[in-house]
């Protein structure tokens, strides 16, 4: 008799439950963030059933945007019986945020990239603002992106760059250097399918503009080229992150395919696909371990401009800017990071990695990646300066030290994580 009166306080529980509406969502601490906005792109909507799961989604998705800090909810009863207020509260980022990335070697190499965005642009979470690169030439860029402009799930990006840099070009084992100049055009359609998985998928029409400066001349290699070209484009994001601060957990894959075509045979038409796995792990109350490990191939031409290159601010902190070419590529970047000191609004993270990663020859095969001369391993050591409530508030100094062959070692100054 015990037994069946506890099933059926159990059943009568549980029916009870699934009764719980929710009489109104209720957005709190927020100032510049639009409550309708968060609103929108929220799952619990009044008159929906009380699900703490689907409110718990709702809450990480939040602790992703760019505008906010922190954010956690509140469950309330209403007026009515068997309904409940929900409350989400927000603790804001400060989101107009100046960037710069600093890239320096032994060998004197300097570059830096100077750029201003805002991140909630209207208190939609729309982000806007653009750089300028001083990489020897000048280059600027302006962006648009509003993931969340037409709804929870659709959304648009548009992107102007008009990039100017001197690229080393690799043939018959000597070195070219090339003024290299790509404008482009960029309009992407962002689409959300549910809480873990997104996409976009757009085209990107550019320019490209190859004018030699010096070194080594091959008769078959021209000394001037411009090109129009037409990129179709389709990135494919799971994401489970979980965000505190400035500590990460879980696991993201971002897959990136590229088509190009054009009409000049000089540089022919081909294909370039690329994925980043990226975990996280919390270790205790102040530890963070954080892996990428990056996949990726591309048709493989016979062309001293192929499409991944080994690069300072890409792949191998402290290698140099664009030491090397290839048309298929393995990189992985692991590091620990611990916070050291930690008040209020600042905190201070030091980290201790090794990047690490190996090129396909153009033309070559997969052999290529087990060529001495092709793998590049640099461990390293940086901090962290982080503000807590400044969007991506994160000045970073790395120095990496090569242990193969022809090494470099140097610095890299950036804001934001390196990955």
């Amino acid at each position: 008799m015990k037994h069946l009166t506890l099933l059926i306080f159990l059943f009568t529980t549980f029916v009870s439950a699934q009764n719980y509406k929710i009489a109104d969502l209720k957005v709190q601490g927020n100032k510049k963030l639009k409550t309708s906005f968060v609103q929108k792109i929220s799952n619990i909507k009044p008159g929906v059933k009380l699900d703490s799961t689907v409110i718990e989604e709702d809450i990480k998705l939040l602790k992703r945007l760019p505008s906010i800090a922190h954010a956690y909810y509140q469950v309330f009863p209403a007026e009515k019986p068997n309904e409940y207020n929900v409350f989400y509260n927000i603790e804001e980022n400060f989101t107009i945020i100046p960037s710069a990335n600093v890239y320096t070697t032994n060998d004197d190499e300097f570059a830096y990239r100077l750029g201003l965005y805002e991140f909630n642009l209207l208190g939609q979470n729309i982000t806007f603002g653009g750089f300028f690169q001083k990489d020897i030439y000048s280059s600027y860029a302006v962006n648009f992106r509003a993931p969340y402009l037409f709804s929870r799930s659709l959304g648009l990006a548009l992107n102007y760059q008009d990039l100017t840099t001197q690229e080393p070009v690799f043939f018959d084992g000597t070195t070219a250097n090339y003024k290299y100049n790509n404008e482009s055009f960029e309009f992407l359609g962002l689409y959300q399918l549910n809480f873990t998985n997104r996409f976009e998928f757009g085209i990107n029409y550019f320019t490209e503009d190859y004018e030699y400066k010096f070194g080594a001349t091959n008769p078959n290699i021209p000394q001037a080229l411009r090109v129009h070209k037409l990129l179709y484009k389709l990135i494919y994001e799971y994401n489970n992150l979980n965000y505190d601060y400035q500590y990460i957990e879980g696991f993201r894959s971002i897959f990136n395919f590229q088509y190009v075509t054009t009409r000049d045979n000089s540089l022919p038409e081909f294909l370039i696909g690329w994925n980043d796995f990226q975990y996280f792990k919390r270790f205790g109350a102040k530890g963070n371990w954080a892996s990428r490990l990056r996949l990726g191939i591309a048709t493989n031409n016979d062309t001293p401009f192929a499409p991944f290159s080994v690069d300072n601010n890409l792949n191998i902190r402290g290698v140099g800017n664009t030491i090397d070419r290839g048309t298929a590529a393995i990189v992985l970047n692991t590091e620990y990071r611990y916070t050291l000191y930690e008040k209020g609004w600042f905190s201070l993270q030091g980290n201790a990695f090794i990047d690490a990663g190996s090129w396909r020859n153009p033309a070559g095969d997969f052999g290529d990646f087990s060529d001495s001369q092709n793998i590049r391993v640099y461990p390293g050591l940086g901090l962290r300066f982080i503000h807590k409530k400044i969007f991506n508030a994160i000045f970073r100094i790395d120095y990496g030290i090569g242990i193969t062959p022809d090494a470099t070692q140097g610095l890299v100054f950036g804001i934001g994580q390196y990955f």
